[in-house]
């Protein structure tokens, strides 16, 4: 049977339906909704929340998806978990639709892994790396450190390229650096695409958010990665 995959994106967002795409399994589908954004901010992101999200679940819910996704890690931490769980309930009730965050996501399969001294890189500035802490600690880990590159545009987050992100990663946290494992943040961040360099050189497991969400997603539908 397919599936229809919906998928809630900021609007500047480039690299989130790509890694989505590539990886569903054969006979799922994606269908995007749009939640305009240009600044990498948290004022910006709560405007988003608050004036774009609405209409963006409302236009999704038409494409009857059989599972939904909350793709902006950020935002979903923006306001602590328990929005966030409420988010994800008001979009299910919505679209009818079982429904999944990327930052729950993370958390989840971070958790999986056993671990508790996580580091994290991020393109964000310090104001969204501060609500990112706050949203793994909340669940009981240890956040030895994180770093951002400072990036207030969000399309020019999607330009930097896999391998600046590793070099970003081995900077911050050198040879593993006291962590257990590193969580590089942000949907439009092509982190999926550095995960096995990083694994290499910091010789711990590596979460992306993109990756984070493809496990919940691929769990669902008890199926492997596609390849497109």
């Amino acid at each position: 049977m397919n599936t229809r995959v919906g998928l809630i994106v900021p609007s500047s967002n480039t690299v989130m339906e790509v890694d989505l795409y590539r990886r569903l399994p054969a006979g799922s589908t994606l269908h995007t909704g749009r939640m305009h954004l240009e600044e990498t901010t948290p004022e910006a992101e709560a405007v988003m929340l608050d004036e774009q999200l609405s209409v963006t679940i409302r236009d999704l819910a038409t494409a009857r998806p059989d599972v939904m996704v909350f793709g902006c890690t950020s935002a979903g931490a923006l306001r602590g978990n328990a929005y966030e769980a409420d988010l994800i309930r008001r979009i299910a009730s919505e679209t009818g639709a079982e429904t999944f965050s990327v930052a729950a996501s993370v958390r989840r399969a971070i958790a999986s892994r056993n671990v508790m001294r996580v580091g994290v890189i991020t393109p964000y500035v310090e104001g969204l790396n501060d609500k990112i802490r706050e949203s793994l600690a909340e669940d009981g880990l240890e956040v030895v450190d994180i770093r951002g590159l400072g990036i207030t545009e969000n399309f020019a987050i999607a330009s930097v390229e896999p391998e600046r992100i590793a070099r970003f990663a081995s900077e911050t946290f050198g040879d593993g650096g006291g962590i257990d494992l590193l969580f590089a943040s942000c949907t439009n961040f092509r982190a999926l695409d550095a995960r096995e360099r990083i694994e290499h050189d910091l010789g711990v497991p590596v979460v992306t958010s993109n990756s984070a969400l493809l496990e919940a997603v691929l769990d669902r539908l008890g199926a492997p990665a596609g390849t497109r």
